[in-house]
């Protein structure tokens, strides 16, 4: 992560900082939560459902959220 001083100009980075600026700048306009952390219990229930054998099909899905399919 490229952290630049109020006062930084870019021409004063490096290639090197200018890439991994711009690479940062497109990540958080592609994805608002990138480079976010998630919770514990947030991060420990995802893990459980991803390792759980348990699936909905999309077409039950659908049907609750009131969409055709």
């Amino acid at each position: 992560m490229v952290i630049l001083a109020k006062d930084q100009r870019i021409s004063d980075l490096t290639v090197g900082q200018f890439k991994s600026l711009i690479r940062e700048t497109f990540f958080e306009l592609i994805d608002p939560d990138y480079g976010l952390e998630l919770k514990p219990e947030v991060e420990e229930a995802l893990r459980n459902s991803h390792e759980s054998k348990t699936r909905i099909p999309v077409e039950e899905v659908a049907k609750e959220l009131g969409l055709e399919w």
